[in-house]
C-alpha cells in the first residue's frame, strides 16, 4: 500500500533526524533526572522528543501521539504516532552503546508503519504493513533455528524489578537452562529488530509499554517472526507482556515459560 510506504519513509527520516540528536550529545555529561529509583531520563530524551512531536505536527497536524515522556496529544484522527526518543536512557547516561529511537504509527488502532535507528551503528530497521522489513534498505528476514537448545535469547527487567515479585528471576532462569545463551541488552525496541534480522532467535520480557514495542513489533512480523503473550494468547502492543520469536522455537519457549511459572 503506497501510504505505508510513505509513512514508513517519514518514520524513518525523523528517526534518523532524532537520533543525530542523540548521537551528538553521546559522551558528554548528562543531565540526569529520576523518574523512579533506577527509571532515568535525560535532557536529550526530552530534546529528541522535542524534534519528533515538531516534526509530526508538522507533517501531520491532525494525527494523534503517543509519546513516552510527555502527555498523549489526543486528536479523532484514524492516526496515532507512537515514539520513543530513546530507548535505553540507563545505557545512553553511562555510555553504554546500546540505545535506539523508535517511532510507529498506527491507522485505526493497527500498527501500519515504524523505523528504529541506531545512530552509533547507523542501522535502520524500517517496515511498512504488508510491505516486508528491511535494514538500511535491504530485506531481512529471521533466523531458521529450529531447536531452543541452539537459540541466542534476549530479554529485560523492569524498573520494578528490585521491589516487584513479578520480576521475571524465574523466567531467566529456566531459559539460562534450556537456550543457548541469553542477553540483556537494556532496549526492547532494538531486541525486537535483532530477533527480525536473525542476530537473536527469541525474546520475552514483561511490564513493557506501547512505545517499546510498536515499531519493533511491526519490524518482527513483515520479516516473517511470531509473537504471543507469555502464555501463548494474542499479543498486541497494550499487553505488558510479549513472548517473541522466529516462529520456530516459539511452542517450545511457551511450555518453558508454563513450566517456571509453575
Amino acid at each position: 500500500m503506497a501510504e505505508n510506504a510513505e509513512l514508513r519513509a517519514f518514520s524513518e527520516k525523523v528517526a534518523r533526524g532524532a537520533g543525530e540528536i542523540l548521537r551528538r550529545s553521546y559522551g558528554l555529561q548528562q543531565t540526569i533526572h529520576f523518574k523512579g529509583e533506577i527509571n532515568l531520563v535525560t535532557d536529550v530524551d526530552h530534546e529528541s522528543e522535542a524534534y519528533l512531536l515538531a516534526r509530526i505536527r508538522e507533517a501531520y497536524p491532525d494525527h494523534g501521539v503517543l509519546s513516552e515522556e510527555s502527555p498523549e496529544l489526543l486528536s479523532p484522527s484514524r492516526y496515532r504516532w507512537i515514539v520513543d526518543p530513546l530507548d535505553g536512557t540507563t545505557n545512553y547516561a553511562h555510555g553504554y552503546p546500546c540505545f535506539c529511537v523508535s517511532v510507529a504509527v498506527e491507522r485505526q488502532g493497527a500498527v501500519v508503519a515504524g523505523a528504529v535507528y541506531d545512530p552509533l551503528l547507523d542501522e535502520s530497521f524500517t517496515a511498512a504493513l504488508g510491505g516486508g522489513a528491511s535494514r538500511n534498505g535491504k530485506p531481512i528476514a529471521v533466523s531458521k533455528t529450529r531447536e531452543l537448545r541452539k537459540s541466542l535469547l534476549a530479554t529485560g527487567f523492569a524498573y520494578d524489578v528490585k521491589s516487584s515479585s513479578d520480576n521475571n528471576f524465574d523466567y531467566f532462569r529456566a531459559f539460562v537452562l534450556t537456550g543457548q545463551a541469553i542477553r540483556r541488552d537494556g532496549s526492547a525496541a532494538l531486541d525486537l529488530c535483532y530477533l527480525a534480522c536473525g542476530r537473536f532467535d527469541g525474546f520475552w520480557e514483561l511490564k513493557l509499554r506501547p512505545w517499546d514495542t510498536a515499531a519493533g513489533l511491526l519490524i518482527l512480523q513483515e520479516a516473517g517472526g511470531v509473537a504471543s503473550r507469555l502464555d501463548g494468547g494474542i499479543y498486541d502492543i497494550h499487553q505488558p507482556d510479549l513472548l517473541a520469536s522466529n516462529g520456530r522455537i516459539h511452542e517450545q519457549m511457551v511450555e518453558v515459560l508454563r513450566k517456571a511459572k509453575k
